[in-house]
Order: C-alpha cells, then sequence, then structure tokens
C-alpha cells in the first residue's frame, strides 16, 4: 500500500501544479478576480494535502496501521470534495457547490488528526 500512496500523493501533487498553472493562465479572461482566488485556494489545498499523502506512504511503511491507511483515504477524499467542489464552482458558477467544500475539510482534518493519533500510538 505503501507505493500505492507515494503514487497517488504524488500524481495529486502534479496535478495541483497543472491546475495552479490553469488557474493562474487559463482563466483569467473567463473569470474574475475573486474566482481566480477561489481555483487558487482549491489547488493551494490540493497540493498541501498532496505532500500529506506522501507523509502518509512514509508512515505506512514504517507503522503499518489502520490509522495510517484511513488518514490518507480521508486525505485524499478530501481533496476530491473540498478541491474538486471549488474547481466545479469556479467553471460552473454553482455557488451551491460551496455548500459541499466544508465537508472536505472537515475530512482533511480528521486525516491530520488520524495521523496525529499513529504517532502517539506507535511511540517508542
Amino acid at each position: 500500500m505503501t507505493a500505492n500512496w507515494l503514487f497517488t500523493g504524488s500524481l495529486m501533487a502534479g496535478l495541483g501544479v497543472v491546475a495552479g498553472a490553469f488557474g493562474a493562465h487559463g482563466l483569467q479572461k473567463r473569470v474574475d478576480a475573486d474566482m481566480i482566488a477561489v481555483w487558487k485556494t482549491a489547488a493551494d489545498y490540493q497540493i498541501y494535502h498532496a505532500l500529506a499523502l506522501l507523509a502518509v506512504a512514509w508512515a505506512a511503511e514504517r507503522y503499518a496501521t489502520g490509522m495510517v491507511q484511513s488518514a490518507g483515504w480521508c486525505f485524499l477524499a478530501g481533496i476530491v470534495v473540498f478541491s474538486g467542489s471549488l474547481y466545479l464552482l469556479v467553471l460552473t458558477g454553482n455557488k451551491m457547490l460551496g455548500a459541499i467544500t466544508p465537508i472536505g475539510g472537515v475530512l482533511f482534518i480528521a486525516g491530520w488528526v488520524l495521523l496525529a493519533l499513529t504517532a502517539l500510538k506507535t511511540r517508542n
């Protein structure tokens, strides 16, 4: 599973860079500055949590607990829900999508808590 998290984290980071570049260069003439800022937030959080997935890959190799795996799934789901809903909000203009964004934020928080609990549980 370690290689899967390494792959997923790397893929999400790369896609986050692509999304950031698209927001900076491809959306300027299509949406207003406020929506560019929303897009940037989505790309930033995607990259931050892609790096968290790399931490999960490292932790999975070292600790191999169910909490590490759960943290990874929370981070991945958080990227999809948080960043994905913001990307769609910008592309479609559907403000209702902003209502599901906090669910992704809760998933991010859960991932960090699970990673922290892994560290506490496996201390020497």
